[in-house]
């Protein structure tokens, strides 16, 4: 491994926050809150415009960068050079394999030096090259730029656009006429993002936020009229509730989705006439579903009638509700189907067995069906809808922990696939230097948890290697072992990559994701501390050699293993950890809070749930005892995580710990939750992560400057 030239880094004196004691009594038990006021009393405000924040947080909070870069300079050689390797591995001039629609085939690109990509189009059988849109020239002199939905309309006249320009998630939508390439006065702010267009290509459908930022209104906006004239589709008006929308892939329909994490429900809208919202099936406590369009028929993907594992059914398009449903393809207990698309002459879907995905095709009209899929012990597959309905012709990507992106056409008639495009890594790849492994950890309660992972295959394996283990584990979401450019700077230094398939993910099903959420929470962390024992043990890393990396509520699981893990790891980098867990949950204001109680529990009605919580929420259960070095990163303007979650959890460890650290806090004061959003400038947090993660495991930090 490379290690840094000092023998350690000082740090110097970190800035320190006032504790001003401050406390709630909830179900008979005093929490007490010593920084709850780094949380600027107008924070819907400020999200949306961070000059209204108070002096005096924006104070603290520069300090905390400040002594960050500070603490870090000597680091800077390395972060270079670590940003030169991991830029060097991208192809800048990557394009997107076009995708066919009528007379066009749509793509994206990059141009060599661009930060944004642009969006294109040529003649569907060759011919000379549109920029639609430029990223780059709509990003550039934007301190933040993220550019959300495109969407061309059915007549290939019109591109309608959203983006979002502080990282709240507020994205305003555009309109530009294809044939001049100016955008229309139309202008609908306060969106998702997400576009839906109608038949004729005279209005489009969007999801608008309200005060409180969540989504809860689908409009339709006429080309040509103020947005405050907009046709009001659907409101929901309980707060738990997200709505987004989509279009069927057969084009004639728009679905409104409409949902908390457990409970779902879906409208219509007939793209071709009135916006009057049809009803498939009213909520039903515990029941998802999501539906596509064929003939006659929706094709539903539910976990309805005890199909933990979710199953396929059919029911009539005039007659959609439960008592009409029929299965298609049954439910099967450990395999988990995950999407379902409907085609002109066949259903393709996604399902997971044991942590391995596979595509499987079915024929409409006989029911013959066939899987793809592939060797390795773990992998990532993916796949990609196309714009057309009458194809026999599907897409999908693979790839592998040691096997670059391959994006494939394969006909699923004839069965052949044909190699599209292979991700190229101009500074070079040769993927025989590596090794990519599935093993497993055992949990305390005897569950065995998958870890995938990558090293060089030169590495000794007798626990002398450093080893960076990624972890989320919340909502379902499961951590596909794909190719990353970006780890190799890692991986080339001596590091073994692992990434921990924990309960709260879907990786064994959905099981696997109802045993890590409100009070089998704690089966997460747990899990996440056994596969940092098995990579031990089968000697790929020792104790004190481990650096874990997560995000969001992968950065609530860094705090929870922080407060729990002891000894075992060097260092913990949180981005935008979600560690305040008890007193978001408390908020019912914040955007997200009422749609994540499903999630976590509603600790101010349910003292079982409060329990639970106070039991596990990081900021809590801060405690007197040594604590690994520690890097949490924030967005000033993040409406998931707020930027004050990370401010006070560092607060309390550097007021708390008896040792250890040291403790570093980086406010990103022009992003949100995803951090920076041009693909370069993200390099730059990378490298600061993996500079962290190098030093942690090499000479570490001396406790004075």
């Amino acid at each position: 491994m490379e290690a840094p030239a000092a023998p350690a880094i000082p740090v110097g004196t970190p800035p320190e926050a006032q504790a001003r004691p401050s406390a709630i009594t909830l179900h008979g038990t005093e929490v007490r809150d010593d920084f709850a006021w780094l949380k600027a009393p107008n924070w819907k405000e400020a999200l949306k415009d961070p000059f209204r924040m108070p002096a005096e947080i924006v104070g603290h909070l520069e300090r905390e960068n400040a002594y960050t870069a500070q603490a870090l300079t000597p680091l800077a050689p390395l972060r270079e050079r670590l940003v030169a390797e991991m830029r060097g591995r991208i192809q800048e001039d990557e394009t997107s394999v076009p995708s066919p629609d009528g007379p066009y085939a749509y793509y994206s690109r990059y141009r060599e030096g661009g930060e944004y990509h642009l969006v294109c189009r040529t003649p569907r059988d060759g011919g000379a090259e549109e920029v639609l849109l430029d990223g780059d020239a709509e990003g550039e002199d934007e301190a933040y730029f993220d550019l959300g939905d495109v969407a061309h309309s059915p007549d290939h006249r019109l591109l309608a656009w959203s983006a979002d320009r502080s990282g709240a998630e507020l994205y305003a939508i555009r309109v530009r006429d294809l044939a001049t390439g100016a955008d229309l006065d139309d202008l609908v702010p306060n969106t998702t993002g997400d576009i839906v267009w109608a038949a004729d290509a005279g209005a489009f459908f969007y999801v608008e936020v309200d005060d409180n930022h969540r989504p809860v209104r689908v409009k339709r906006h006429r080309l040509g009229t103020p947005a405050t004239d907009d046709t009001l589709v659907y409101e929901e008006t309980e707060a738990g509730w997200f709505v987004s929308i989509d279009e069927t892939s057969s084009g004639r329909f728009m679905t409104v989705e409409v949902s908390d994490h457990e409970t779902g429900e879906a409208w219509l809208v007939d793209l071709s006439g009135e916006p009057a919202p049809r009803l498939v099936a009213k909520r039903t406590p515990l029941v998802l579903y999501s539906v596509d369009h064929h003939g006659r028929d929706l094709v539903i993907l539910t976990n309805a009638g005890g199909a933990e594992d979710f199953k396929i059914v059919t029911a009539p398009l005039d007659r959609p509700g439960r008592e009409h449903w029929r299965d298609l393809v049954p439910h099967r207990p450990g395999t988990m189907i995950l999407s379902a698309t409907a085609l002109s002459r066949h259903i393709i879907r996604m399902e997971r067995e044991n942590a391995l995905p596979r595509i499987v095709v079915r024929d409409i009209w006989t029911a013959e069906e066939h899987a793809i899929a592939f060797p390795e012990e773990a992998y990532s597959l993916g796949y990609e809808p196309g714009y057309e309905f009458d194809t026999t012709t599907i897409r999908f990507t693979y790839s592998s922990m040691t096997t670059p992106s391959e994006t494939y056409d394969y006909d699923v008639v004839t069965r052949e696939r044909v190699l599209r495009k292979r991700q190229e890594v101009p500074s070079g790849f040769d993927g025989g230097l590596y090794v990519t492994r599935r093993i497993f950890g055992t949990a305390p309660d005897g569950e065995s948890v998958p870890i995938s992972l990558v090293h060089r295959r030169d590495i000794a394996l007798d626990g002398s290697a450093p080893c960076l283990l990624y972890g989320y584990g919340s909502y379902g979401s499961s951590m596909p072992a794909s190719f990353r450019t970006n780890l190799l700077s890692l991986v080339d230094r001596g590091f073994v990559y692992a990434i921990a398939h924990i309960r709260g993910g879907t990786e064994k099903g959905w099981r696997w994701y109802l045993d890590g959420k409100r009070e089998k929470k704690p089966n997460t962390f747990s899990d996440f501390i056994a596969c940092a024992d098995a990579l031990v043990a089968e000697g790929f890393t020792r104790r004190g050699r481990i650096v874990t990396l997560g995000g969001s509520a992968g950065g609530m699981l860094m705090g929870a293993i922080a407060n729990m893990g002891g000894d075992r790891f060097a260092g913990v980098a949180a981005e935008v950890p979600f560690v305040d867990v008890l007193n978001t949950m408390l908020d019912g204001e914040l955007p997200l809070t009422p749609p994540e109680w499903p999630e976590w529990g509603n600790p101010a009605e349910d003292e079982a749930a409060f329990r639970t919580i106070l039991s596990y929420s990081p900021y809590d259960n801060v405690r007197p005892q040594p604590y690994p070095a520690i890097l949490a990163l924030g967005g000033l303007t993040d409406p998931r995580v707020t930027y004050w979650e990370p401010a006070k959890w560092v607060a309390r460890l550097r007021a708390t710990m008896t040792g250890g650290g040291p403790v570093f806090l980086r406010i990103n004061m022009e992003a949100g939750h995803g951090g920076a959003a041009g693909r370069f400038d993200r390099l730059e947090e990378v490298a600061l992560i993996y500079a962290f993660a190098i030093q942690a495991v090499g000479t570490g930090w001396a406790a004075e400057a």
